[in-house]
């Protein structure tokens, strides 16, 4: 595997393709049973951290849509 960035410096792509490459690994099953465990954690940590980045950008989203439709009109 090519070294790795530290999760949270990943961004919501990086993330995403990293953990694509992971379940395709595992899905070929040549994986031995150390290597499988090492890739399913890094995937758990890739899964909770792509979920905290699309947390992040629907608080976002939220605020703007607030601020629309509280901002006084021209």
């Amino acid at each position: 595997m090519t070294s790795r960035k530290k999760t949270e410096n990943l961004s919501f792509e990086e993330s995403m393709q990293e953990l694509d490459s992971i379940v395709n690994q595992m899905e070929e099953g040549e994986l031995s049973l150390e290597d499988a465990l090492s890739r399913f954690e890094r995937g758990v940590q890739l899964a909770r951290h792509s979920q905290n980045k699309l947390k992040q950008a629907e608080q976002k989203v939220q605020i703007l849509i607030c601020l629309l439709y509280t901002s006084p009109s021209p």
